[in-house]
């Protein structure tokens, strides 16, 4: 997904207000998961949103958003965020995050999902990762019950 840095995405230091950012992340991270899930989902969490860069006004955003893992019912997006300054055509990863979406059905209850099949070694690679991640996730929750 790409969008372009506009005067009213920014702050008084004319760079991208965080909060424009997180918006337009849930939108690429939400198509992501609903085209997996062919239904609609809700947001369940963002994980490890991390800003390293700014974003700045008249700069091109572009979200690279890709599924990493798909529970029973919820999906793992891993996000990757740019800034491209189109005058320069320089490159620079600003922001990274994991976000956790549920599919839906007509009753807004968590419906089951397509499995994830990973093809490539780095998918196979972060699909465990994240497996890893979820399994010590739940026992911590358990540990706290």
């Amino acid at each position: 997904m790409s969008e372009l840095v506009l005067p009213n995405d920014t702050n008084l230091l004319g760079n991208l207000m965080g909060g424009r950012l997180m918006y337009w992340m849930d939108i690429a991270g939400a198509l992501v998961a609903s085209r997996h899930a062919n239904k609609v989902v809700a947001t369940v969490s963002m994980d490890n949103l991390s800003f390293t860069h700014p974003i700045r006004m008249g700069e091109m955003l572009i979200i690279h958003a890709k599924m990493i893992y798909a529970g029973t019912t919820s999906m793992v997006i891993s996000l990757k965020i740019y800034a491209e300054n189109m005058k320069t055509n320089s490159k620079i990863l600003t922001n990274t995050a994991r976000m956790v979406y549920v599919a839906l059905d007509e009753n807004a209850r968590p419906t089951p999902v397509p499995p994830l099949i990973p093809e490539t070694e780095e998918e196979k690679e972060e699909y465990l990762k994240e497996k890893e991640r979820r399994e010590k996730r739940k026992k911590k929750q358990q540990q706290h019950c």
